[in-house]
């Protein structure tokens, strides 16, 4: 939904209305987008946003126009055991289901401030069901309040959909009806301990793919503006201080870079108590080893230090301190994607 905001608010501050939303609900095989990716189409037959990356967008485009036209939402499945599979582009093996609705204003300002404001909650739309429930919405707030409710016996069943699931998922609530649960979740966050040369571009690589970044450093030498212009916290503090400032949450991950046990070690330990979904730290094999035996002597079991990525990243056989912060954004990517399909 992010990237579609601004020409949404542009073509309703400009009044190029109505406007019709389109969402990948379920996919399958080699289709190029995963549920919940979006796109807008306004009455001009303007366009934001993509649900395949390009092969069926013109189909979709021409269902959008149709349903601004008579109101009602739409389903549309495309894939390769349709007639019109080659026409849409999907004949290389994959399959999409795409929910075309008319832009429901308070859900969208409801869901867009939840994304501006960095917060969880949920859109949850019946998408198949009796005609006149098809398109209407629960909106859940990350305190679990509900609005635009459907009714106490939906309500019950749909509500802590929204609690359970970490992506868009369609779920199937009675034997008539089917909902989506467009479940928005805050932004990650990626705290680098360590304001080394391998930290720059970590947060820049991070930055790029929508995490929030913070670099913590008892040292300001390496802690500074300078090195991180663009970081969106810098903390030159130790550890134990440090991280009395930061939220270790479920959607946070923390790495470990500056090769020091009195900088990395407090650090660890605080981060192996937390839900943090991710935990790196730099070094070699043998490094780890007495690491993990440090730990070990100060009672962390096995399974708390089996949550560490050591050494941290991929082995891509990075040398150069940007090839090594891919390895370790390539990883910490692989663990964030992976939370998305388990319950």
């Amino acid at each position: 939904m992010q990237e579609i905001i601004p020409a949404i608010d542009q073509w309703l501050a400009d009044g190029r209305t109505p406007i019709a939303l389109a969402t990948v609900i379920q996919t399958w095989g080699s289709a190029p987008q995963r549920a919940g990716a979006k796109m807008a189409v306004n009455a001009a037959g303007e366009m934001a946003g993509s649900v395949s990356g390009g092969c069926v967008e013109g189909a979709v485009v021409e269902a959008a126009q149709q349903t601004l036209a008579n109101g009602r939402p739409q389903l549309l499945h495309f894939g390769v055991t349709d007639e019109t599979a080659w026409g849409v582009g999907l004949a290389c093996g994959g399959s999409i289901d795409v929910f075309v609705e008319p832009l429901d204003e308070a859900a969208y300002a409801f869901q867009r401030r939840l994304i501006r404001q960095n917060e969880a909650g949920a859109v949850i739309t019946i998408i198949r069901g009796p005609g006149q429930w098809v398109g209407k919405k629960l909106l859940v707030g990350s305190d679990g309040c509900l609005q635009n409710h459907l009714s106490p016996e939906l309500d019950s069943l749909a509500a802590p959909q929204a609690q359970n699931l970490a992506a868009a998922q369609p779920v199937q609530l009675t034997r008539e009806i089917e909902v989506f649960v467009d479940a928005i979740r805050p932004s990650p966050t990626l705290v680098i301990v360590g304001g080394v040369h391998i930290a720059i571009p970590l947060t820049v690589y991070a930055r790029e793919l929508g995490y929030k970044t913070i670099v913590v450093d008892p040292r300001r030498a390496f802690a500074s503006r300078g090195r991180f212009p663009r970081v969106d916290k810098l903390v030159t503090a130790w550890p134990q201080k440090a991280f009395a400032e930061i939220d270790l949450t479920e959607d946070t991950a923390v790495a470990l870079l500056t090769h020091d046990p009195k900088i990395d070690d407090p650090a660890l330990e605080i981060a192996l108590n937390s839900p943090v979904f991710y935990i790196g730290a730099l070094g070699s094999r043998r490094t780890h080893a007495k690491r993990c035996q440090r730990l070990r002597d100060k009672g962390f079991t096995e399974a708390q230090i089996g949550r560490i990525h050591g050494p941290i990243g991929l082995n891509i056989h990075a040398v150069t301190p940007a090839e090594i912060a891919l390895s370790i954004m390539a990883e910490l990517v692989q663990q964030n994607r992976a939370r998305e399909t388990q319950p």
